[in-house]
């Protein structure tokens, strides 16, 4: 709250368009602008005066110097105008600049005062008319129209039970009942067409009848003190926000249509005029890490917001931008973070951000303060602001880079001269500049720091399973190896090749490659060892060194990491499991070297569950040896499960799945121990191809799982009639059930 001004300015807009509650609405040219002096003290009133816009005629000079004066004459004596004073303007910008001279000579001459406040009705003439056009045009606007009284907002402090949108000046003159003679009166409501121009002569009009009521209201009984000034911010304020953060619905609209290259300060500018909240314009990004051509906007108020809204389809360039309703849980989508890297980053106030994308995963500081340093024929210099603290490297939550990172400068200028070294070379990769905000930089970090590991599965196919646990519950101890970026023709026998010495001390069986949904090497394996120090000591001796291929003549370096049992368990089963819904997902991964599928976008999904076909106790009477099988597992040597506890049985419904387990003890490397002594299952395989070459299909199939060839029978069709199948003693019934065979998936059964 300030304190009373000493003179009050009653101004009004008519532009060559819409008018009343739609003025500013359909991007017209401002053509009229009105205004009237107001005394405040001594309550009294200056003279009225009419600033006409008219365009600048494409003629010589001589020729504009004539018809000027022409308008100014004509317009004095065929118009009909009730204004004391009569001028005309060529351009906003020149209207503006007379509109301020004039009022400060006459504020002067009066010698009552120096404080001087706009008086409008409502919020359109300032907000949504002088603004935004000014704006558009790169039109510097003078400081007294940055704040101003709404007579509106005013007049309701006397009278609260008037509805503010439906005021106006034809309605509060009734209320005060003013004299007689005061002059007649427009009456928006009474308007069949708002969208049609209005008469030069009722904005005159309405000023006087403005100044009066202002007049009304200073005088008795009302008393009335002018102190609760609208202002305009000068400036879009970045900043950040946090996930914590309240945001309400009715203060977030959406924004479409944008050019890929605007920023946060190209937001503000078509909003000008508007009140955004600090950091409240956020870009949105698509699944790629490119913009998409919207943005979400968060205002001070409701009423901004609702301004905003009537700004649908204007014009940014050659664009229009289409806005919409949002909410506030959207706009934490794209703009909270939680991050205190970030914070710090972005806690310095007036810095310039750039955005750099493509980096060698190998840069460094250094080399970023090199790229962005002067060259050997330039002399522009683009110092990064902070030194190290000014650079923002993106990571993976295991610490890998992602090739972005985030600059800071001092100034505009700078940051100009940064961007033009777009898509320069940096090591051996050019590097793309792209100008960013505080919301574009909680994105991204949000987008791949808090990705899940693996995407939510379907509902599993086979609902009739009872939900057990399939294998002893997995360790804390990482005792497993994850290799990513092994060659496409790796195999098994090369993967025990580069292992070396510590191939002594895998577990049987406990070679797992990673296969693509196509059934190919996704590049990726995970090896369970025998004991957590020889899989430490593997991952220190190993990680990054050269694995070759036997069977192709490229050579790639291999990351190594240890990790636990349970993470590789939700890789080798598909992803069944929901970070949000098992404990066990709890603890942290950061180091682990796990990250999400490259081919998974969005990073998540969400599922309905499907019900189960049949209930538990109905699925034990029909299928007893299944559920005896189930709940009495194989015994297994001392070892830490890589399935999950609560693994739910899945078809290849997900990106990712494993191949056949393999180990040195079945490829020959030194001779196989003594089988596990275990009882068999016999399994039932209907729906083979009649063109199945037999036994050696179904050993392909079961590779790996303990069954002899010698135990492996096919029933003829002259047995069970016009079907054929396979039954075969199997060790390991939950990894077979979701290995296709001969191109397709096989229906098993238990006897």
């Amino acid at each position: 709250m300030t304190a009373q001004v000493d003179y009050l300015v009653v101004a009004f807009t008519t532009t060559s368009g819409a008018s009343g509650e739609l003025l500013g609405s359909d991007e017209k040219e401002l053509v009229q602008l009105v205004w009237q002096l107001v005394d405040v003290k001594n309550k009294t009133l200056g003279k009225v005066n009419e600033l006409l816009i008219k365009p600048e005629p494409l003629d010589s000079t001589e020729e504009k110097e004539e018809e000027e004066d022409v308008v100014e004459e004509s317009v004095e004596e065929e118009s009909g105008s009730k204004a004391d004073c009569v001028t005309t303007a060529t351009s906003l910008e020149t209207a503006l600049n007379l509109f301020h001279l004039q009022l400060t000579n006459e504020v002067n001459s009066a010698g009552a005062g120096t404080s001087v406040c706009l008086c409008t009705d409502g919020q359109l003439h300032i907000r949504q008319v002088i603004h935004p056009e000014a704006a558009s045009k790169n039109i510097l606007v003078p400081e007294c129209f940055y704040s101003f009284f709404d007579l509106r907002k005013e007049f309701k402090r006397h009278f609260p039970t008037s509805d503010l949108k439906a005021l106006n000046v034809h309605i509060m003159a009734e209320s005060l009942s003013l004299p007689a003679d005061v002059p007649t009166m427009w009456d928006p409501s009474a308007t069949l067409d708002p969208t049609t121009p209005l008469p030069p002569e009722i904005g005159v009009q309405q000023v006087q009848a403005m100044a009066s009521i202002v007049l009304a209201l200073l005088s008795e009984p009302f008393s009335h003190t002018f102190s609760n000034q609208e202002r305009v911010s000068e400036k879009f304020e970045t900043g950040t926000c946090s996930k914590m953060e309240k945001v309400c619905d009715n203060t977030v609209i959406r924004a479409r249509g944008l050019p890929w290259q605007s920023s946060d300060q190209d937001i503000a500018r078509f909003f000008r005029g508007l009140n955004i909240a600090k950091g409240g314009a956020a870009l949105c990004l698509n699944a790629q890490g490119r913009r998409n051509g919207e943005a979400l906007v968060r205002f001070v108020s409701e009423e901004h917001r609702d301004l905003a809204l009537q700004r649908h389809k204007h014009h940014m360039g050659n664009r229009y931008i289409e806005v919409y309703k949002a909410t506030g849980e959207d706009f934490l989508k794209i703009a909270g973070g939680t991050s205190n890297e970030v914070a710090m980053f972005l806690s310095r106030e007036d810095q310039i951000i750039v955005r750099m994308r493509g980096l060698p995963f190998t840069a460094t500081h250094e080399q970023v303060f090199s790229f962005f340093s002067p060259g050997e024929d330039l002399k522009e210099t683009c110092p990064v602001s902070g030194g190290k603290d000014g650079i923002l490297f993106v990571r993976y939550p295991d610490g890998r880079p992602t090739g972005d990172a985030f600059v800071l400068f001092a100034c505009e200028e700078h940051a100009q001269c940064a961007l033009r070294k777009h898509k320069e070379i940096l090591g051996r990769r050019y590097i793309e500049l792209f100008k960013s905000t505080a919301a574009e930089v909680q994105q991204v970090l949000n987008r791949y720091s808090s990705a899940p590991l693996i995407p939510v599965a379907p509902a599993p196919l086979v609902s009739v399973l009872p939900t057990v646990s399939l294998l002893p519950p997995p360790g804390s101890m990482r005792d497993c190896l994850r290799l990513r970026g092994l060659p496409y023709t790796a195999s098994i026998e090369d993967i025990l090749t580069f292992l070396g010495e510590f191939t002594h001390d895998i577990r049987p069986h406990g070679v797992h490659m990673v296969l693509n949904q196509q059934g190919r090497p996704s590049g990726d394996c995970f090896i369970q060892m025998t004991s957590a120090e020889r899989a430490i000591q593997a991952s220190q001796r190993l990680h990054k060194q050269v694995m070759s291929s036997q069977r192709g003549s490229n050579s790639r370096y291999v990351e190594v990491f240890p990790c636990s049992a349970e993470e590789m368990g939700l890789v080798l089963m598909g992803g069944s499991l929901s970070h949000t819904h098992t404990h066990a997902h709890t603890r942290t991964r950061s180091g682990t070297g796990l990250s999400p599928p490259p081919c998974l976008s969005p990073p998540s999904y969400s599922f309905t569950p499907a019900p189960p076909v049949l209930s538990t106790e109905a699925a034990a009477a029909l299928y007893p040896p299944m559920g005896q099988m189930l709940l009495s597992p194989r015994p297994l040597p001392p070892a830490h499960a890589f399935y999950p506890p609560s693994a739910q049985l899945y078809m290849n419904y997900t990106a990712y799945y494993p191949s056949p387990p393999g180990s040195p003890t079945t490829l020959g490397f030194f001779p196989s121990p003594s089988s596990l002594s275990s009882p068999g299952g016999l399994v039932r395989m209907p729906g083979l191809t009649y063109n199945s070459n037999g036994v050696k299909d179904l050993i392909n199939a079961m590779q790996g799982y303990q069954s002899p060839a010698e135990s492996v029978s096919l029933l003829s069709s002259s047995l069970i009639g016009q079907s054929s199948g396979g039954d075969a003693p199997l060790m390991s019934l939950p990894a077979l059930m979701t290995k296709p065979a001969a191109g397709q998936y096989l229906d098993l059964t238990l006897l």
